[in-house]
């Protein structure tokens, strides 16, 4: 019997045994084998919430404005994402299920099949930059559900495909392959007739959600600790294991548990909010919560289904909750703007304007930014999401920067001389790193690479493993990095992590750890600069009230009628003697010093010298002077600038 099963192969093994040296080789293209389809689809993804994130990438590319998504929470029972995008021809389904990996997008077959652009197979047909490249995203639902159903219709058609599709993980266990090749699922397929004819778009149902799924939306492992802590530990340690806000949960029998303040649901908007509103005041509740604490964390604010929402509205081609760093505008003295240069030994150039109306991307020469994500809107359970950053008053700290700063830039790398086939075409890319004191939620402090505007990445607190000991200034920035084209080729199949050894990774790398740089060196001279003028605010501060004390003692000492006269020390080589003028008097400062009990210090604190001229005219307006000789008059001033001196006496 042949070892191997296939006869194809077999045929080629029998060929190589009788090619002996190089000069005619046996040759034939690379095959896969289908497990490698069923492991990849078997746990790409980290969260339950990517594969729904894939879902809606997936209407993006097919130009829809808006996706539904229903979860069915807290039961989780039944998921459904629907859109109004273009929908999918028969033949397009066809493409779909016969060739996971394989996907027509950014490909002429794309184009024939009505996917992609006529003119760019990179973008949809209504011009939208594609997301999309590797074609699983549809059957990244395979860690979801066991089956799902797809409902299509594309405009002007009489009628709706629906395709049933059941699906087996590698995981679930061994089978009698008998030769045969793995099987990753199986489908079936048909045509219904419609009333709409106009009606496009496509609905995905997810039915039979797999137990560990439902586990984790369900925040089944926090609601676990809280059950058992009521029981084995007691209130304390119950009160402390379930977020702030959550959507409840349900026991075995299907009934609400109550949360340690007796809700049944606890969430950061009420059922009278619009969706828009209702998001808005989510993303608000967290930065309240950061205002006079250390550190807020989405875990400690939110359940799992609430951070899925978190996490999907920073990751998707959406509208910020209020607007772009970009498109803010720089008069508004919010913050302190700067340009960042691309000289690796280049310095950051403060940008200002007294032009009300230019923006931060005017100002600093950027290129205009592609198509706004406005026309797209993502619903998910009656709530739309929108990226939830925010900008402008963020939580405050006793830092002696109050404002934040802004460092903007941008890089185009042609790679020229280069093969285009190492260097995967040009790299271009715009971005923003904010520095504050506290970045809310710390979920956000690193890097978040968008590509054509979405990302699967989330932040990254390391900066792409930046290797300077800044571990304090970088728990304190917030960046974005906008990618315009290239780096998809760098992307890891999970789309949640990048190639670091890709030569678009490289560049972009080099970039951002320059930036860093140049923001710490800027951030450390902005705030040297301002407690130089606090302390020299403080110190004018302190004058003042000094003057106003000694202002003080004359009237109550002379009603009003008096002059306070003018104390001044000088060094013996300036005036050799105590002396009088007038109503100016000068006292020698280093026979003063001389007087001081113990070790005289070698320098006399400037602070402590106008304290001590202050101290003397009040000692004049009141007369005691007088009564003392010069050198008691030395004793006692030495004595009194001891005293403010014992600190730095030796």
């Amino acid at each position: 019997m042949s070892p191997l099963h296939n006869e194809l192969d077999q045929q080629f093994a029998n060929e190589l045994r009788n090619k002996v040296g190089h000069s005619h080789p046996v040759e034939h293209v690379l095959t896969t084998n289908d497990r490698v389809i069923a492991r990849v689809t078997d746990g790409i993804y980290r969260q339950p919430g990517s594969a729904v994130r894939e879902l809606i990438a997936n209407a993006y590319d097919a130009d829809a404005t808006w996706v539904s998504v229903k979860t069915d929470a807290p039961r989780f029972s039944r998921i459904t994402v629907e859109d109004n995008g273009t929908g999918m021809t028969p033949e397009s389904v066809i493409h779909l299920l016969h060739n996971i990996g394989g996907s027509a997008k950014r490909t002429d077959e794309g184009q024939e099949l009505g996917i992609t652009s006529e003119d760019d197979s990179n973008t949809s047909p209504g011009g939208r930059k594609l997301i999309g490249k590797l074609g699983i995203g549809i059957f990244s639902v395979s860690q979801l559900t066991h089956s799902f159903q797809i409902i299509t219709k594309t405009a002007n058609d009489r009628y709706r495909t629906v395709v049933l599709v059941n699906l087996r993980q590698f995981a679930d266990g061994p089978i009698d392959t008998e030769g045969s090749n793995f099987k990753a699922g199986s489908y079936q397929a048909w045509r219904e007739p419609t009333d709409d004819i106009d009606a496009h778009g496509t609905t995905i149902v997810l039915t039979s959600i797999r137990p560990q799924t439902r586990d984790s939306l369900r925040s089944e492992q926090l609601w676990g600790t809280f059950t058992n802590a009521l029981s084995e530990v007691g209130e304390a340690k119950a009160r402390s294991s379930i977020p702030k806000y959550h959507i409840g949960h349900l026991d075995a029998h299907g009934l609400h548990i109550e949360d340690p303040k007796n809700q049944q649901r606890s969430l950061p908007w009420d059922d009278r909010d619009d969706s828009q509103e209702a998001f808005a005041k989510m993303v608000q509740s967290v930065w309240s919560s950061a205002q006079g604490r250390t550190a807020v964390k989405l875990s400690d604010m939110f359940d799992t289904y609430l951070q899925m929402l978190w996490n999907l509205a920073l990751a998707l081609p959406l509208p910020y909750v209020e607007k772009n760093i970009l498109d803010e505008r720089v008069a508004d003295d919010w913050a302190y703007f700067y340009k960042l240069a691309n000289d690796s030994k280049g310095a950051a150039q403060e940008l200002k304007s007294g032009d009300p109306s230019i923006t931060v991307r005017q100002l600093a020469g950027l290129a205009p930014t592609e198509a706004s994500p406005t026309d797209f809107k993502v619903i998910i359970d009656g709530v739309q999401i929108s990226r939830p950053i925010k900008f402008r008053n963020l939580p405050t700290t006793q830092h002696v920067l109050k404002k934040p700063i802004v460092f903007v830039g941008s890089l185009l790398q042609e790679f020229k001389g280069y093969d285009r086939d190492v260097t995967a075409g040009p790299l271009e890319f715009e971005g923003y790193l904010v520095w504050t004191p506290k970045v809310a939620p710390t979920d956000h402090q690193g890097v978040l690479v968008r590509i054509h505007g979405a990302s699967g990445t989330l932040f990254d607190s390391t900066f792409f493993n930046y290797q300077v000991a800044e571990l304090t200034r970088l728990r304190q920035i917030t960046c974005e990095i906008f990618v315009k084209q290239g780096l998809e080729a760098a992307l890891n199949i999970d789309r949640e992590s990048f190639n670091t050894a890709h030569p678009h990774t490289v560049v972009l790398t080099r970039w951002l750890h320059n930036a860093l740089r140049q923001l710490a060196t800027t951030q450390k001279r902005q705030a040297q600069q301002l407690r130089l003028e606090a302390r020299g605010s403080a110190e004018r501060d302190a004058e003042d009230r000094i003057s106003r004390i000694v202002t003080s003692a004359n009237s109550l000492r002379t009603d009003g009628e008096g002059v306070v006269p003018e104390i001044r020390f000088a060094r013996s080589h300036q005036e050799p003697a105590t002396k009088s003028v007038g109503i100016s008097q000068t006292f020698d400062l280093d026979r003063i010093v001389n007087e001081i009990p113990d070790r005289p210090p070698a320098e006399v604190n400037s602070n402590s010298i106008r304290k001590l001229e202050a101290i003397t005219k009040v000692l004049s307006v009141y007369g005691v002077l007088e009564q003392l000789t010069p050198k008691e008059q030395d004793n006692l001033l030495g004595s009194i600038l001891g005293i403010m001196e014992a600190e730095n006496l030796g």
